[in-house]
């Protein structure tokens, strides 16, 4: 089994809010853009939320995010898998969350995409970090909940843009 890496994080210094998920999919690395898989709904519910048309084009989600002032990145730094699943993560090295919030100190709660990121970013920072941290329903595909469901859960993040 391979060892994969996280892309680095999509952040600036007007970030108010971070979005962390556990580790790119094998689409997502392949393509090298967070949540690449066409089946994720990620993006989906990002347009959803920001009331604005859905785009394919990458460097039009990056820059609808920007604009909202949404940080994205992932909990784990590096890890071993075969395919694509949370549960399939062995050997995995944390990305430094810590010093990300340290040197962008406008990102004021962090959204967890899922368990996973969820259960690994609170053995990184503790259950009293300095900054909420809300779990949210995973946009994989592999979450079975209906997206009606996923959009209502995640409909909390316009509270805070």
């Amino acid at each position: 089994m391979s060892r994969i890496s996280s892309l680095p994080p999509i952040v600036d210094n007007s970030s108010k809010i971070l979005i962390l998920g556990s580790v790119p999919g094998v689409k997502s690395l392949q393509m090298q853009q967070y949540y690449a898989h066409p089946q994720n709904n990620f993006w989906k519910l990002m347009f959803h939320l920001l009331d604005t048309e859905f785009s394919s084009d990458y460097h039009t989600r990056l820059q609808l995010l920007k604009k909202h002032r949404i940080a994205l990145w992932d909990v784990i730094e590096s890890c071993e898998r075969k395919g694509s699943k949370d549960t399939d993560i062995k050997s995995e090295i944390d990305n430094d969350i810590q010093e990300l919030i340290n040197s962008h100190p406008n990102i004021k709660i962090i959204f967890c995409n899922g368990q996973k990121s969820y259960k690994n970013l609170l053995k990184v920072v503790g259950k009293n970090f300095i900054i909420p941290i809300v779990v949210l329903p995973s946009t994989s595909p592999l979450h079975t909940i209906k997206f009606e469901e996923k959009l209502e859960q995640w409909k909390i993040i316009k509270d805070y843009l």
